[in-house]
């Protein structure tokens, strides 16, 4: 019984800057497509912004990127980005 592949997201580094905005870069895997990314998020008011999981730009694959975009707010409510 083969195991269905896993998309994989790293948190690199984030900042909080001075406008209390704070931007974190990641990479990973989409399991979908089978490449490695690298991307930046910036949230603001509680929200993450970005191309990378933007559904227009983004050049993930849908499951992917709602699967980075759960994992980066998950991290961000329980205080990891502060």
């Amino acid at each position: 019984m083969t195991q269905k592949p896993q998309h994989i997201v790293s948190i690199m580094d984030f900042q909080l800057t001075e406008h209390q905005s704070i931007f974190v870069q990641f990479n990973g895997y989409d399991a979908i497509i089978e490449k490695k990314f690298t991307g930046e998020v910036k949230f603001l008011g509680g929200r993450p912004y970005g191309d990378i999981i933007h559904p227009e730009r983004s050049s993930l694959s849908s499951e992917c990127r709602e699967y980075v975009r759960m994992v980066l707010l998950d991290k961000y409510e329980r205080g990891e980005f502060s």
